[in-house]
């Protein structure tokens, strides 16, 4: 029997293992898909800490991209070696927003086991992984399995919630992006491929800020600063911040979000850092819309693939072998990730 090394989660509060693994084989309508690269979210913390249902015992990584390696039967349209990205939330497939290729909010996901792969399903931080169907499939075109694996979420993810508040983000808006890690990079990319809004980027860490200027902010602020707040609002003035985008969603970040926005504003909490945003008279101020968005559709998916085929976004991309993925995580815990980690078997 051929194996494979793969990261495996366990249960939850236990350090996932390394082990040997049979190497799987597509049923009907499967697609096994040899892995270039798989990228390392703080999602995977979570999923770590506090698991993911009742779900144990499988291969962790949501993010990924690789070659088809062997076809199911009935299988067509794709052949052995494409390039393919994963689109990582798995639905039923047939409900209402599954079919408008929305598997992010499937109307029955309380009753489907896994939510994914690595998310109780085996993922793709292993040298290969079973795909349910080829319908979870997006053509990569000439793009890098490992640079475009964080394609698939800390692009698509960020692209995602920027399209849902696209008409507030005119000429003379300005847009806060909290969170210049994963999907913040990836967030700043977007906005100044999509939108002639002012960007403001805040962040702990000074790096992380250098690395948003970089790629096109106009202004960054260091949230430890007592004087943050008052900071972005002498960029903005009394319109305060027309979209303000949360990649962290911890309560300093959450509450900084809900004090710099302007009426009729957007705020739109993407990070599970697990804050609450307080409503009080006026803060968040009149007309503010929260959202709450998780993943992206597949054609967003084609969508974010198209604008890197262009290269009007590209991941920072820090590349680790497989074997040493708890190290990695240990990293990106500890906020020393510079843009996006992907494991490469």
């Amino acid at each position: 029997m051929r194996t494979m090394r793969a990261v495996r989660f366990i249960e939850s509060g236990r350090q996932p293992e390394i082990v040997d693994t049979p190497i799987p084989a597509p049923g009907p309508g499967e697609v096994l898909i040899r892995i270039g690269g798989a990228g390392v979210c703080h999602s995977d913390l979570h999923v770590i800490e506090h698991g993911i249902g009742p779900a144990t015992n499988f291969t962790l990584g949501h993010e990924n991209a690789g070659w088809i390696a062997a076809l199911g039967e009935g299988v067509k349209d794709w052949k052995e070696g494409d390039a393919v990205a994963v689109y990582g939330p798995w639905g039923c497939g047939t409900c209402h927003s599954c079919q408008a290729s929305a598997e992010n909010y499937c109307e029955h996901h309380a009753n489907i086991a896994s939510m994914g792969g690595g998310l109780g399903s085996d993922g793709g931080m292993a040298d290969y992984m079973i795909v349910p169907s080829a319908r979870l499939l997006v053509s990569l075109g000439n793009l890098d399995p490992i640079s475009a694996a964080p394609l698939s979420d800390a692009a698509l993810t960020p692209y995602h919630a920027i399209k849902a508040v696209l008409p507030a983000l005119t000429p003379d808006a300005s847009v806060l992006v909290i969170g210049v890690g994963g999907l913040g990079h990836m967030a700043v990319q977007i906005l100044r491929a999509l939108t002639p809004a002012r960007v403001i980027a805040a962040d702990i860490d000074d790096a992380k800020l250098k690395h948003a200027c970089e790629l096109g902010a106009t202004h960054v602020i260091n949230t430890q600063q007592k004087t943050a707040q008052e900071e972005i609002r002498d960029i903005v003035g009394q319109r305060g911040v027309t979209v303000a985008l949360d990649f962290v969603g911890a309560q300093p970040t959450v509450d900084l979000a809900a004090n710099v926005v302007g009426r009729n504003s957007r705020i739109s909490i993407v990070g599970l850092g697990g804050g609450t945003l307080h409503y009080s008279a006026n803060t968040p101020p009149f007309g503010t819309q929260v959202n709450i968005p998780y993943w992206g559709s597949r054609t967003e998916l084609m969508e974010v693939i198209a604008l890197a085929e262009a290269g009007r976004i590209r991941t920072t991309v820090e590349s680790f072998p497989l074997e040493i993925a708890n190290d990695v995580y240990k990293q990106l815990q500890e906020g020393k990730i510079r843009g996006r980690a992907v494991l490469v078997p």
